[in-house]
């Protein structure tokens, strides 16, 4: 069978999601057995997944609900964690990374999933699919465990880029609102800019022009804007879409892991401290499973690349079956919704607003 034909039976009637099979921790056995556990709950999934031949075929052969819904595409090179991504960028066109995301840019799939080296992936994504018309810079869009319904709020940027003015921050709200309407089915995402205080005379002179320009497109863009939040709305319930600048964003984030798995291992030395405290872990079993189901990140794997031509989820270099999955199930999700092209519609128009605002302006000042 060709590979084309191949391609034409995983397409048939399904959203079809590119794979970078080789680039994470636990190897490839482990994105073949997450994209089989996502084919397994989802019959309109079909892949293509680039890696090595050799590699990828016995694997695939293995797992029967990939039958007639995976092609294996040969790349023969792979992208580790320690590449410098220009080095990749100029020398990696044969790796997996750059197979995965050529299917997208062709138009044979959707979505690229990768638990590739970040930077890499990036550099990458923005060369070969471009940025989204009107984009400044693109963002990466991550999951935080909260206390709202959804489960989760949307924080971005992860870590794209450590710089962002004021219209960068408005862009992420833009964005972010987006992917929360798309991903979660929220009709009015609330957007909060995280900042040193919630008084609006605290924060650098960006995030205060950044406040005005967020709060000016809320209304046109159909969201609500709450203003100024901080570090602990992060989990919290005032927001759904918290925007910060790619630096914070990531301490933030890794800040976030740490914590999360400090608080792990003390309450595992504390029902080990006495016989008594692990009677009363046995007896608190069934609300701690429910604990550590509730803030496992492999459920909140992936960070999507936002404002390209083409929806890229990052999913954690470590990530295990389980962690492949959600990261297919999110790709799904957004390429299901037309994820891309609405948001393109949405940048578009905040483009459009904010010529028509620099118009006024000019004509004002002509006037006077």
């Amino acid at each position: 069978m060709t590979a084309r034909s191949d391609h034409s039976t995983a397409a048939q009637g399904r959203i079809v999601i590119s794979v970078d099979a080789m680039g994470g921790d636990q190897g490839p056995a482990a994105v073949v057995a997450g994209i089989a556990r996502s084919a397994h709950k989802n019959p309109d999934i079909g892949f293509i997944l680039h890696g090595q031949k050799k590699v990828l075929e016995p694997l695939v052969a293995k797992r029967r609900d990939l039958a007639g819904r995976c092609e294996v595409r040969h790349a023969p090179d792979v992208v580790s964690m320690e590449d410098k991504p220009t080095n990749v960028l100029r020398n990696g066109r044969e790796t997996s990374m750059w197979s995965a995301l050529e299917s997208v840019r062709d138009g044979e799939a959707t979505v690229c999933v990768s638990c590739g080296n970040t930077g890499a992936l990036m550099l990458l994504s923005v060369m070969r699919l471009r940025k989204l018309p009107g984009i400044y810079r693109p963002a990466i869009g991550v999951l935080w465990p909260s206390q709202n319904p959804q489960g989760f709020n949307i924080m971005l940027d992860g870590g794209a880029d450590i710089r962002a003015d004021a219209k960068d921050l408005m862009q992420y709200a833009l964005m972010g609102v987006s992917y929360a309407r798309n991903g979660f089915d929220l009709t009015r995402p609330r957007v909060g800019l995280l900042n040193v205080g919630t008084e609006e005379h605290k924060g650098r002179a960006e995030l205060k022009e950044a406040h005005d320009l967020i709060s000016a497109n809320a209304r046109h863009a159909d969201f609500e804007f709450v203003g100024f939040v901080e570090g602990r709305d992060l989990p919290g319930t005032s927001c759904d879409v918290i925007v910060t600048d790619g630096f914070t964003g990531n301490v933030a984030l890794k800040t976030g892991e740490g914590t999360a798995g400090l608080i792990t291992d003390l309450l595992r030395e504390a029902f080990q401290y006495s016989p008594l405290s692990r009677l009363a872990s046995l007896l608190a079993y069934t609300s701690l499973k429910r604990l550590k189901k509730r803030v496992d990140p492999r459920r909140a794997n992936g960070g999507v690349f936002l404002g390209l031509n083409g929806t890229v989820v990052k999913s954690h270099g470590a990530a295990d079956e389980m962690g492949v999955s959600s990261a297919v199930k999110l790709a799904f999700q957004l390429a299901q919704t037309g994820f891309n092209e609405k948001l393109a519609a949405r940048v578009a128009s905040a483009s459009m607003l904010e010529q028509d605002a620099t118009t006024e302006d000019s004509s004002d000042g002509e006037k006077e």
